[in-house]
This record gives structure tokens, sequence and C-alpha cells, in this order.
């Protein structure tokens, strides 16, 4: 009798425990919960040979985007590749796939991976490591098709189908289908609530849509599901501090960072890009980080993680410019210009984006703010190419806008400013960047109108807010 997972997914030398034991962890890598590592081991320590198990190793391995879970992607891609015939098709290509991984051309990876859907499209494993994938590459057409491609593959009865849909939820956002990706980021919650996925999904969309009250609320709302216990936990709370950030509660945002998105210091390359992209966003808005990007910087620094993914990298060029160690950054740009030269995708990630960008950095960091313009003037537009969502490279035009403003570029202000405010009119943060520029232009009148326009848009959003809680409270009575 052949084993098969609850997917109906043949698996190798598998016992009913050890398919069992990889279900659930399984579910739990995709739902971010702690901790599929420990779960999956159990089983290998009783199924050596348990081809899934590697896989499933193999795939935490390579999304942690960790220089040191290196090591452990290598073992897990061996011990499959060790079984030879023993590990069926499907098997052999999940090791295909991470050993090119291993090899350093992320991209091929992720089509191999792919191609694994062709011809099995329930297999989670193949799509949750390709769409993360895809997220990783900054690949926003593949993260809304990919799951699209399967969707239909799958239905209810099929234990993960919410997984299918708050990913598709997230590609729906990250291409601009708003409404269509809160419909299904909602209908995923439906099948599973303690998906932070799909949580994460609608959060986008009211980030991107400007709903920031209603953001606050969300997130609020349903941190008793995604919170506790769980990996995605310090980003959805980023997503929250943003929130607060917009409406310019500064002491929230802070609060939120010292306990929840860094409570204590951690070398983990995830929750690091959070912390300096925060801290970073503080700092633009003139506000005193005290002691945190030192804290930051410090482990950046111990860490052994750059080199490895040039998105992590930048992140750790904005924290040791944030704690003022312009030495750390310039050997961080070395790093990165030593990675451009390289082969494989991080290279691509490092010269078409990462490299002009962390030199941009350290000349904002270093008040050289037209410098700053005149590297991130160019790459603007393909700051897709080094991964990331939409959210998190916001960071880059807010650092040029405020690059402008601080190089007296008044015209240039009025138009990155602009851009913001015709995207996203409902944000009182971007209107107060317009009011800064047209000031500094010497528009009074288009000074005074954006001010206003900023406390119209904070009063809209507490009171879209306050109806939105009735129209629950009315439900729910």
């Amino acid at each position: 009798m052949s084993i098969t997972d609850c997917r109906d997914n043949t698996m190798s030398n598998a016992s009913a425990k050890a398919a069992e034991t990889f279900d659930r962890a399984l579910g739990l890598a995709a739902s971010y919960f702690l901790d599929p590592v420990a779960a999956i081991d159990e089983a290998l320590r009783e199924e050596p040979e348990f081809a899934m198990g590697h896989c499933l190793k193999a795939g935490l391995a390579l999304l942690s985007t960790e220089k040191s879970a290196l090591p452990m992607l290598a073992d897990a891609v061996a011990a499959v590749e060790r079984l030879g015939t023993r590990a069926n098709e499907r098997e052999r290509a999940h090791a295909a796939a991470a050993r090119v991984w291993l090899e350093g051309d992320f991209s091929r990876s992720i089509e191999l991976y792919g191609k694994i859907l062709l011809d099995h499209p329930r297999d989670l494993l193949a799509l949750w490591i390709a769409h993360v994938g895809d997220f990783l590459l900054g690949s926003s057409q593949m993260l809304r098709d990919r799951p699209a491609q399967l969707v239909e593959r799958w239905d209810a009865s099929v234990p993960g189908y919410g997984y299918v849909l708050g990913m598709y939820a997230f590609g729906l956002e990250e291409t601009g289908l708003y409404a269509r990706a809160e419909d299904t980021g909602q209908r995923a919650l439906e099948h599973d609530p303690r998906d932070p996925w799909a949580v994460h999904a609608v959060a986008h969309v009211l980030e991107m849509q400007g709903r920031v009250q209603e953001g606050i609320d969300w997130l609020a709302r349903r941190a008793p599901d995604w919170a506790p216990h769980n990996g995605l936990a310090f980003h959805n709370y980023w997503h929250l501090a943003l929130f607060h950030l917009e409406l310019g509660d500064v002491d929230r945002a802070f609060a939120i960072y010292d306990e929840h998105i860094r409570p204590r210091p951690t070398r983990i390359a995830y929750e690091n890009v959070d912390a300096s992209a925060l801290l970073w966003r503080l700092e633009l808005r003139g506000a005193a980080t005290g002691e945190r990007f030192a804290e930051l910087a410090s482990d950046w620094e111990a860490s052994e993680e750059r080199g490895h993914y040039a998105f992590n990298d930048v992140h750790a060029v904005l924290a040791f410019m944030g704690a003022a160690r312009p030495e750390l950054a310039l050997r961080g740009i070395t790093e990165l210009e030593r990675s451009a030269n390289g082969n494989g995708t991080n290279a691509m990630m490092a010269r078409d984006v990462g490299v002009p960008l962390a030199r941009a950095i350290h000349a904002f960091g270093a008040g050289r703010y037209d410098e700053c313009l005149d590297l991130l003037l160019p790459i603007r537009t393909r700051v897709q190419r080094f991964g990331g969502s939409h959210a998190q490279r916001d960071v880059v035009h807010l650092t040029l806008v405020e690059a402008a403003l601080r190089a007296g570029r008044a015209r240039l202000a009025q138009a990155l400013s602009a851009e913001r405010t015709e995207l996203k009119p409902s944000s009182p943060c971007n209107w107060l960047l317009a009011s800064r520029a047209h000031t500094l232009a010497g528009d009074a009148v288009a000074a005074a109108r954006a001010e206003r326009n900023a406390e119209i848009g904070e009063k809209s959003q507490r009171s879209r807010a306050l109806a939105l809680r009735g129209r629950i409270a009315g439900r729910v009575g």
C-alpha cells in the first residue's frame, strides 16, 4: 500500500505516522506557526529516508534567506539525492529545484518548483516554496498567477485550501486588484481564521488603499489569531506600526517596535529587515530613535548573513547609517559590490538595485542629498528586482522624497509628493510631504491646502473606522 499525504500525493519511504507528521509540519510551515523543523525532525528520526521530510527541510532552509541555513539545505538535498530512484519523481524534482537554489540560481529554482505543480497541482509544499520564492524575487505577476493556475484544482474539501486562497489574495494585492484581493483574503480566513498570510494580504490591501484606521482595527482585532507563537507576527506588527505612523502616532510605532518587532536582540535577517525599515521611516520623520539603531546595527554587524540576499544586505546598510556607523555601511557596500561581480540571481539583485541603493543610503546619511537623488532616480522603476512587496519597497520612494526636500529641490519634491497624493489621496502622511514641498517652492496657498487635506484625511480615517466598528458590533449583536 502506497502512503500519501492528506492531499493524495504519494510519498516514498514513509510510514503512516511519518505522513501524518509531515502534514502537521507542513501546516505549521504554511501558517508560520512554530516549530515545523522540530516537527519534521521527529518524523526523520523514525524514518531517516523519508524523502518528503527532507524536501520540507530544504524548503524551510532556502526560504529563510539565511546564509547560515545553507548547510541544512545542502544536507536535505543530499539526503534525497542519495535515495536515487527510491525517491519518486516528484521528490527528486523537489531536490533538483532545491539544488539549483543552493547553486545560487534562485530564479531557476523557483521556476523548477513551479514545474512540479503542473503534474502535482495539490503539492502544497511546492506551491508554498514557489509563492514565497516569487515574493523574494519581486515577481508580482507570478505571486498572482501561480496560485491562479491551481485554485480550480482545489476546493474546500482539500486540506490547505485556505492557504491557496491566502496566497492568491496576496498576489492579487501585489498586482493592484485590491477588491478581489480583499474578498479572497476574507474567504481564506473563513477556512482558517488563524492564517496570518491571509490576514497579511488584507492588511496590504488596506495599506495600499490608504485605509489606515481600518488597517489598525483589522490587525488589532485579529491579533489573537495571528500573533501568539507565530513566525510572521513581527511582520504583521510591522504593518500595524506603519498604520500608526501614517497617522503621526510616533510613540505607538516605537512601542510596537520595542514590544513586538524587536523585543530582544536577534540575528534573524527577516526580523532585522523589518526593524531596519521601520526605524529608517521614523528617522525620515525626524523622530529620535535613541539607541535602537545602534543595537540593531550591532546585530547586523555580528551576523554572517551578508552576501547571500541583497535585499537583506541593503537593510543592514540602513541600520549602519541610522546608527551613524558609515564605516560599517561602506563595508556593506563593498560586500554588495562583491556580490554584484559574482554569478547567480543575487548578483543581478546586487548589481541592478542593491549597490546603487546602498550607495544612495550612505549618501543620504552623510547629508549628500543631491548625490542620493542621482543614485536613486535611475533605479526607482526597477527596485522590484531585488524582492519584497510594494509596501516594503516604499521606503525607497520615501527616501527619495525626503532627499529632494533636504536638497532644496522644490520642483522635484513637488512632483514626487504629487505622485503619492494622487496614488493614495486619503494618506495624511503624503499630504504633509506635499505641504513641505509646496512650502519649499514658496507656494503658501498650495501648502495650506495640502495641510487641510492631511487633516481631512485623518478625520476621514477615524470616522470610517467608527462606522465599520458599528457595523461589526451590529452583526455580533
